[in-house]
C-alpha cells in the first residue's frame, strides 16, 4: 500500500490490465470504422468513389476518438474553453459515427432478414397453390353432386372423381416439395427483434431500427470510454513518478539500520565534566545510556523522520504494537499529541512556556 500524508494512493494499473484495455478500446474502434465503412461504400459504386469514402468514414472515425482523448487533455489542465470546442467537435464526428453504425448494422440485419424472407415466401407460394387445388377439390365435388341429383352417375361422377384423385396426387406432390425445403433458423438478434416487437407491442420495424440505434450509441459510448480511460491513466503514470510518493513497504525491501542513539542535552557538560576527571584520574569515560523506547519515539516524531502514526512508528523503530499504544497514550496525557476528528493524529512537541 502506498502512503502520501497518510491517506493510500493506488499503484498504476499493471500490464496485463492495461493490455485489456488497449484491446478492448481497439475492438471497439475497429467494429465503429467497419460499420461506418458498410454505409459510406454503399453511397456510390465506383471503386474510386467507394475508396475516397471509405478513407472518410476512417478518418472521421479516428479524429472523433482524438477529439475525445483531446477533450479529456484539456479538462485535465482546467482549459474549459479548449475542452468545450474539442467536445463540441466530438460531438458532431459521434453524430456522424453513430449514423454510420446505424447504416451498417440496419444493413446486416436486412440482410439476415431477407434470407428468411426467401425461404418464408417459398412455403408460402406452395401453401397458395395447395390451397387452391383444395378449392377446385370442393368445386368438383359440388358438380358431383349435382351429376347424382341429375342421374348421371356414370358419365359425370366417374369423370369427376378420376380427376380429384389427380389433384389429391399433385396437391401431396407439393405438399412434399415445400417440406423438402432446407429450414432457415432464425438469428438471435431476428428473435430478439420479434420479441422486442412483441413486448413493446410495436411493429417489427419500429423494434428494429430502436435496437440498431442503442447498440449504435452503445458501441461509440464503449469505445469513447476505453479511449478516455487509457488518457486518464497516461496522465496519472506522468503524476505518479512526479510526485513519487513514499512507500510504508519500502522500509521492508530496505535493510534496517540500528536507529543511533540519541544523547541527552546534558550530556556536553557530562563530556567536559569527564574531561575535567581525566585529567586527574585514569578512571575510563562512562558510556551514554541507551534511550528509552519512550525517548526514541519522541526524538523520531520530533525531527519528523517519520509520519505521526502507529503504524509508521511500528515499522520504523521494530516496535510492538502494544508499546506503541502505551506510549502515545502518555503523549496525549502530556498534551505533546492529539487525536483529530477522523482518528488521525496531530504532533505538537513540547510547547516552550
Amino acid at each position: 500500500m502506498i502512503y502520501n500524508d497518510t491517506l493510500p494512493v493506488r499503484y498504476p494499473k499493471g500490464p496485463f490490465a492495461m493490455w485489456t484495455v488497449y484491446s478492448f478500446t481497439s475492438a471497439s474502434i475497429l467494429a465503429s470504422i467497419i460499420f461506418s465503412l458498410l454505409l459510406f461504400l454503399s453511397i456510390d459504386e465506383d471503386p474510386l468513389m467507394q475508396f475516397l469514402f471509405g478513407g472518410l468514414a476512417v478518418i472521421f472515425e479516428l479524429g472523433k476518438f482524438f477529439a475525445w482523448y483531446e477533450f479529456g487533455e484539456r479538462r485535465s489542465r482546467r482549459n474549459y474553453t479548449g475542452a468545450f470546442s474539442a467536445f463540441a467537435f466530438y460531438t458532431v464526428l459521434a453524430a456522424i459515427s453513430i449514423g454510420g453504425s446505424i447504416g451498417g448494422i440496419n444493413s446486416a440485419t436486412n440482410q439476415a432478414q431477407s434470407h428468411v424472407n426467401v425461404q418464408q415466401s417459398k412455403v408460402t407460394a406452395f401453401n397458395m397453390q395447395i390451397d387452391a387445388i383444395e378449392q377446385q377439390i370442393a368445386l368438383n365435388n359440388v358438380a358431383a353432386e349435382k351429376y347424382i341429383q341429375m342421374e348421371r352417375i356414370a358419365t359425370g361422377v366417374t369423370r369427376i372423381q378420376k380427376e380429384n384423385d389427380k389433384l389429391r396426387h399433385q396437391q401431396q406432390e407439393l405438399a412434399m416439395q415445400r417440406d423438402s425445403l432446407p429450414v432457415v433458423s432464425q438469428g438471435s438478434v431476428l428473435g430478439l427483434i420479434d420479441s422486442l416487437a412483441k413486448s413493446l407491442n410495436v411493429q417489427t420495424q419500429t423494434a428494429q431500427l430502436g435496437l440498431v440505434v442503442f447498440l449504435s450509441v452503445l458501441l461509440d459510448f464503449f469505445a469513447a470510454f476505453f479511449v478516455g480511460l487509457i488518457g486518464e491513466e497516461q496522465r496519472f503514470r506522468h503524476q505518479f513518478r512526479r510526485m513519487n510518493p513514499i512507500t510504508i513497504d519500502a522500509f521492508d525491501n530496505e535493510p534496517h539500520k540500528q536507529p543511533e542513539l540519541l544523547t541527552d542535552m546534558r550530556s556536553d557538560t557530562a563530556d567536559k565534566a569527564s574531561t575535567v576527571s581525566a585529567s586527574g584520574n585514569s578512571e575510563p569515560e562512562v558510556a551514554a545510556e541507551p534511550l528509552t523506547p519512550y525517548e526514541q519515539v519522541f526524538n523520531a516524531l520530533n525531527e519528523n523522520k517519520v509520519n505521526c502514526t502507529k503504524r509508521a512508528i511500528t515499522r520504523f523503530l521494530k516496535m510492538s504494537s502494544e508499546e506503541v499504544d502505551d506510549i502515545f497514550k502518555q503523549f496525549m496525557e502530556e498534551g505533546i499529541v492529539s487525536k483529530k476528528p477522523n482518528n488521525h493524529y496531530q504532533w505538537h512537541g513540547l510547547q516552550e512556556s
